[in-house]
């Protein structure tokens, strides 16, 4: 099955809301590495996670890692365009970001701040909703 941009873009979207959440105060002052690149397999390796291969398109390769809070989403774009209107998507979501060239990966502010010890890269962070008195799952 070949996976367009309007299919690709529910499914990222879903893969943020699933992993953001209330993160952790990340402290991390630890040196930050030259940003890393390559494939996906290679970034993967990088970040010492066994990718879960969850979109292989022509346009962006997406993989799930890690286990319980620890996970995240790597993603790899086929170009520069495409990973920037992926990621403006995204943040509208929340979350946070690491962003190398032509991969992000994302997840909860103290597993991002991890990787970003290992794969390098930039911080971003989505945008920050209002409210604190919601309970998931309960619709009003």
């Amino acid at each position: 099955m070949r996976l367009t941009r309007p299919m690709l873009a529910p499914a990222a979207l879903a893969a943020v809301l699933a992993l953001t959440g209330c993160g952790a105060d990340g402290g991390g002052g630890a040196a930050v590495p030259e940003t890393a690149t390559g494939s996906l397999e290679h970034l993967a390796a990088e970040a010492r996670c066994a990718p879960d291969l969850q979109t292989d398109a022509d346009t962006v390769r997406q993989a799930l890692c890690g286990t319980g809070e620890e996970k995240y989403v790597l993603a790899t774009f086929a170009t520069d365009r495409g990973q920037r209107e992926w990621i403006n998507t995204a943040k509208d979501y929340g979350g946070y970001y690491l962003v190398g060239r032509k991969w992000v990966a994302v997840g909860h502010e103290d597993v991002v701040a991890d990787l970003r010890g290992r794969l390098g890269g930039t911080l971003e962070q989505g945008v920050r909703h209002g409210g604190g008195g919601h309970s998931a799952g309960h619709g009003g």
